[in-house]
């Protein structure tokens, strides 16, 4: 790899209902409104320089536009079309000024079908880490990490990593040894990058980071507060797989929102990354308590990076599991 990928750059969700959205986002989980207009809503945590991190754009249905990639510098776009070429991926250039608040972007259809885009300029705003007077909700620092359901985690793996420099926090194997989930990272804490065994390819959830533990406390008492109880879907708890504390909640149209606070560092070069059997129910819930189905057998749609229409699912190539808690 001769480009470098900085890390989790944003999210672009297309939603039917952006006043919805805004109750559960804004005044609900504390994202910082950078703008808006009557088409779409710019958010961002307090801590980001970059003008937004989620973008909300009004649709007649739910889906997932593109998840996205922050590079360090433009002329790493040039060297990812070189692979989207030598892999026989889709792929289209998006010119500066056709994106609010980004320069030109390539996006890309992955070997998996996730609709991909790369970045490396977007406009800057001052960070709000220290506003505290401003912040509400969650108290949202940062976008995190994307996690996704595709069909073939070892094809997904094998070419994040031989491609784009992802690298191995902690992984997930059945009984014969195949590689059944993977977290991946390119800004050394455990992901920037999940994929789980599932139908796909979908996006299960966009992670957020929290300044504290307890703020996903407090993110569960102002939901609850304001009669969106019914939002939170599993949680709080904390992850074996990652050690963090997390939330999962979904917004109006389902899309699913992870806030998260607690992992570690990973980006020494001689780490060596966690194994966990799929058995292992502590991998997903260190505490015990069990997840709700929805966790497992919903997620979002994703739309194609040329055609924008659906990306057609595939079964998964692995069993399905379900821990059991009840033993």
């Amino acid at each position: 790899m001769s480009f470098n990928i900085s890390r989790t750059g944003r999210a672009v969700l297309h939603v039917t209902d952006l006043e919805a959205s805004r109750k559960f986002y804004v005044d609900g989980l504390g994202l910082y409104e950078t703008e808006s207009d009557d088409n779409h809503i710019y958010l961002r945590g307090y801590e980001e320089q970059g003008h937004h991190s989620l973008l909300l754009k009004k649709a007649a249905k739910q889906a997932v536009e593109v998840i996205s990639y922050k590079v360090y510098d433009d002329s790493d776009l040039d060297k990812i079309e070189q692979v989207a070429q030598e892999n026989n991926l889709p792929y289209k250039w998006v010119e500066k000024g056709e994106q609010r608040a980004i320069g030109r972007a390539i996006r890309m259809q992955d070997v998996s079908g996730l609709p991909l885009e790369f970045y490396a300029e977007m406009e800057h705003v001052d960070s709000l880490m220290q506003r505290y007077d401003l912040y509400k909700g969650a108290r949202i620092q940062r976008i995190d990490h994307l996690n996704c359901l595709v069909p073939d985690v070892q094809k997904a793996y094998d070419f994040y990593h031989k491609e784009f420099g992802f690298r191995a926090s902690e992984y997930t194997e059945d009984d014969e040894g195949k590689l059944w989930a993977i977290w991946t990272h390119r800004k050394g804490n455990v992901h920037d990058q999940a994929f789980m065994n599932g139908d796909g390819p979908l996006l299960h959830h966009v992670g957020f980071w929290l300044p504290d533990p307890l703020a996903l406390i407090h993110a569960c008492d102002v939901l609850a507060s304001m009669g969106m109880a019914d939002n939170i879907e599993r949680g709080p708890g904390r992850h074996g797989l990652s050690n963090a504390f997390f939330l999962y909640l979904r917004d109006p149209d389902g899309h699913r929102i992870e806030l998260y606070f607690g992992d570690y560092f990973t980006g020494d070069g001689d780490f060596k990354p966690k194994r966990w059997s799929v058995h292992d129910k502590t991998r997903q819930t260190f505490w015990g308590h069990e997840a709700p189905d929805s966790w497992f057998d919903e997620a979002s749609t994703l739309l194609h990076v040329i055609t924008g229409e659906e990306v057609k699912q595939e079964k998964a190539k692995l069993t399905l599991y379900k821990p059991d808690f009840t033993m």
